[in-house]
């Protein structure tokens, strides 16, 4: 078997150096906790991004991936499956839309909502052609491809890129004035935003911005969308952090945690007058609503409801933020979230920054991550109980105390 280190180097020698993993090497997974290949057992507190909200390999969800690949993986849309009909079925009564479109990534589900968007824009608002465009916010992560990375501020994500897709206006997050100014263009056909920031460090914005952003939206007879690929399933402590402000998006966009981190799952999900603008062959994917994504995603979604992951999000957050908050340090400045979408920042302490911190809990059996330099992200996989919940803050103020 080979060492942690030989691993790391073999990712290093083989692999684009596109990301910039903790080292740790990971081999197995359950439940809230994860092993290193030297055995070493560590709470997850990452829950790869929100994909494993259910826990690591549930085992429901598993069960049904492993049903269904006895039988039938894969038909294209080219034919009809026996599975994808149930899986539509079940996900639109699950949150109250009538059409969904599947697809496999976030990324690639929040650019068949961008697309949509266009179309609707053309067909129902009656905007003339190639003249749409669509306002996000500043500090948004929702995705990698060259159009979402267009509308990006990031630099890592946009230097050497270009040239960018046309049609995207940036205004502030969580600031109804710079919305209602740019709703102001005859030609804006939907307003993207992620209910809270999740890579922009857990910036979760003023109560009532959501509501009062969706209604603006309505008085300017444009789509709102709302991408809940990390907030969504019962992260935030609501199925949908949307939920919050009653808000029902025009076009929601899921990921990550619908298929509980066991297959790449992803869908948009709108009511008739907008999901039947797109007609046959004007988009699609050859893995979009294959058998195993429909079997895994129902499991999955299953799982969310039976072992009331929302209630558990919304008690043990309120817990997290609770003590971390009131835990007298001079490192941690803020805390901040929701349900179990959680972040701290950081003040640098004696040079030891964000990441000596991360480095100091892993070695302490607990896995975080930095973003942005000086924040590091807690996000537990939801069926963590308190008791686990109590274990880890303990970890996390001893590791503080060590600086």
């Amino acid at each position: 078997m080979k060492t942690a280190a030989e691993y790391i180097a073999l990712e290093d020698k083989y692999g684009a150096h596109n990301y910039h993993p903790l080292p740790v090497v990971l081999a197995k997974g359950e439940g809230v906790f994860v092993w290193d290949v030297d055995g070493k057992k560590y709470y997850d507190f990452l829950s790869s991004y929100s994909a494993v909200n259910q826990g690591h390999c549930h085992p429901k969800i598993v069960d049904a991936l492993k049903k269904q690949a006895d039988v039938l993986t894969l038909t294209s849309r080219a034919f009809y499956n026996d599975t994808l009909g149930d899986y539509e079925k079940y996900i639109t009564n699950y949150f109250g839309y009538e059409k969904t479109l599947p697809m496999n990534t976030g990324a690639e589900a929040v650019e068949t909502a961008l697309k949509l968007c266009r179309k609707w824009s053309y067909q129902q608002k009656g905007l003339a052609p190639d003249t749409a465009k669509i306002i996000v916010c500043d500090g948004n992560f929702h995705g990698r491809t060259t159009t979402i990375i267009s509308f990006s501020n990031d630099p890592d994500a946009r230097d050497e890129f270009g040239p960018f897709t046309p049609g995207f206006i940036n205004i502030p997050y969580n600031d109804l004035e710079a919305l209602k100014e740019a709703l102001k263009d005859p030609n804006i056909a939907g307003f993207m935003v992620e209910p809270i920031q999740g890579e922009a460090g857990v910036f979760v914005p003023d109560e009532g911005y959501l509501k009062s952003a969706y209604n603006l939206c309505k008085q300017a007879n444009v789509l709102f969308i709302a991408d809940e690929v990390q907030t969504g399933i019962a992260r935030t402590g609501k199925l949908l952090a949307c939920d919050y402000e009653d808000v029902k998006a025009d076009i929601l966009i899921l990921g990550k945690a619908i298929s509980g981190g066991v297959f790449p799952v992803s869908v948009i999900l709108a009511d008739n007058q907008v999901m039947m603008c797109i007609r046959p062959g004007e988009h699609g994917s050859t893995f979009g609503g294959n058998p195993l994504a429909n079997k895994v995603a129902i499991a999955a979604l299953e799982v969310v409801k039976d072992e009331k992951l929302s209630e558990n999000a919304e008690r043990l957050g309120k817990i997290l933020r609770s003590e971390l908050a009131n835990f007298d340090n001079d490192m941690i400045t803020l805390v901040r979230g929701k349900g179990l979408l959680n972040a701290i920042v950081i003040k640098p302490k004696d040079g030891k920054q964000a990441w000596d911190v991360c480095l100091k809990l892993r070695d302490n059996g607990l896995l975080a991550k930095p973003t942005h330099g000086d924040i590091i992200r807690f996000a537990p996989p939801l069926v963590i109980t308190e008791e686990q919940l109590m274990d880890c803050i303990s970890i996390i103020k001893k590791t503080i105390l060590s600086f």
